[in-house]
């Protein structure tokens, strides 16, 4: 499979599987899973056909592990926009996350902390360098620092994903470091 056709194969799962599912005729169980045979059904019925074999190949080489599959059964690991339940525990986090943005958000950050916009969860990174891959997608990269340990002593849950992605439901401004 060439990786045009695993990009365009990941971008059509994400959108179908933590966007719109009800656009190609899907319904996730409670917890965003979905049965892989229904989903390639589905994505044959409205003009996007995809094998098995390419499933799994998209699910393996991913390089944010965004997809978990189990046997029958696929789902996003996190991301969502549509309500899901994904089931995580609440975790301790290490002692600082990562939130990569860019620069004309920071305005709003430094007032508002992170918040989850239309997602359910703020997404944060285990270190640096994941954090500046996630805020270069949008421009130039600023990384902002969170005491997570200060955050989960206060009383907020974390929970992590399946791919390594630290969850909160918000970030409030006193636990962010700027890097000015």
């Amino acid at each position: 499979m060439d990786d045009r056709r695993t990009v365009k194969v990941s971008k059509y799962l994400s959108k179908h599987l933590r966007h719109q599912p009800e656009r190609i005729g899907l319904t996730l169980d409670p917890n965003g899973w979905v049965d892989v045979a229904e989903l390639l059904e589905a994505a044959a019925r409205h003009h996007f056909p995809i094998t098995r074999a390419e499933l799994e190949h998209v699910v393996a080489v991913n390089d944010k592990q965004r997809f978990t599959l189990e046997g029958e059964r696929l789902r996003a690991n996190q991301g969502h926009t549509v309500a899901v339940d994904l089931d995580l525990p609440p975790a301790e986090p290490p002692p600082f996350l990562y939130h990569g943005t860019v620069p004309r958000s920071l305005a709003a950050i430094r007032t508002e902390g992170l918040r989850p916009m239309a997602r359910h969860h703020v997404h944060l990174s285990p270190d640096r360098e994941t954090a500046t891959r996630v805020g270069a997608r949008r421009g130039r990269p600023m990384v902002l620092s969170v005491d997570a340990a200060a955050m989960h002593r206060a009383g907020h849950v974390f929970r992590v994903s399946a791919n390594g992605v630290w969850l909160a439901d918000s970030v409030p401004p006193e636990y962010l470091r700027f890097q000015d």
